[in-house]
């Protein structure tokens, strides 16, 4: 068990190290083209998007990283099978189609948790965008 919680932790601190890179490579793609913010609205939500494509990069990344470890610790015999399998954990679908053996079960829900937190950031970069993006299409408050 305490192997499981390190291969998970370290997983962990990989993706939030990959999550952080992507997350600075999309706000400066925002920042580049932050000129086109105000021009229309679908200008505007063509800028979101492209960081949202960024982003979205990004958790693709990570999923394909777990599920490497996956297949790298037998669990799967085929690739295509671990990617899916992590892919439900990271969304936390949790369909439970597909189980890890009792072995490496405890890394479904490291990951399942490290998704929730990596899609957290990402959300939260793609809101002030998006805010951003809005900003001048509002009323302004007092």
């Amino acid at each position: 068990m305490l192997m499981n919680f390190v291969l998970g932790i370290s997983m962990m601190v990989f993706c939030l190290f990959l999550q952080g890179i992507l997350v600075l490579v999309a706000l400066r793609f925002f920042t580049r083209h932050e000129h086109m913010v105000g021009v229309s609205f679908a200008a505007s939500m063509r800028l979101t998007a492209g960081m949202m494509a960024i982003l979205i990069a990004g958790n693709i990344a990570q999923v394909i990283a777990w599920g490497t470890l996956f297949y790298g610790l037998g669990e799967f015999d085929e690739f295509a099978v671990a990617v899916y399998h992590s892919a439900v954990n990271f969304a936390t679908l949790g369909y439970g189609d597909i189980v890890m053996s009792p072995k490496h079960e405890l890394l479904g829900p490291l990951e399942a948790l490290n998704g929730v937190l990596m899609v957290g950031l990402s959300t939260a970069a793609l809101s002030r965008a998006f805010s951003e993006s809005l900003k001048d299409r509002l009323p302004p408050t007092h």
